[in-house]
């Protein structure tokens, strides 16, 4: 199975001059718990925020999240595979790191997302047949 069977490819982004508080209202609006955070140029890398980032920084800036940009909190580069590669190699790599999420490539473009969720759901699935 490959990274681009399971992947999601709806991916949820914000754009790296966003405030917190837009990247909260984005991500209650999507039901999603990360957005990949845009490049800011074609040479640039991705980013990725999560619910955990905004809480620590809500926490660290003691609520003020109109004035921080999302580029300044989040996870950059963010950590990312490609769609041909076998879905183990990519368990693999989250497991061994604790990666909640990798970001999906090709030739440095954004093609999807996949969450260990995505991963999981797959595998329990062939147990049970």
């Amino acid at each position: 199975m490959l990274v681009k069977d399971i992947m999601q490819t709806d991916v949820a982004t914000v754009s790296p001059l966003a405030t917190i508080r837009e990247a909260m209202q984005k991500m209650r609006a999507r039901g999603v718990k990360s957005l990949v955070v845009e490049k800011q140029n074609p040479h640039d890398a991705y980013g990725i925020i999560t619910y955990t980032t905004v809480l620590r920084t809500i926490v660290a800036e003691e609520g003020d999240i109109d004035l921080i940009n999302v580029y300044d909190v989040c996870t950059k580069p963010a950590i990312s595979v490609s769609a041909e590669l076998d879905v183990k190699h990519v368990a693999r790599l989250m497991v061994k790191h604790d990666f909640r999420r990798v970001v999906v490539l090709r030739e440095n473009t954004l093609e999807g997302i996949i969450a260990m969720n995505d991963i999981v759901q797959p595998i329990l699935a062939l147990a049970d047949q």
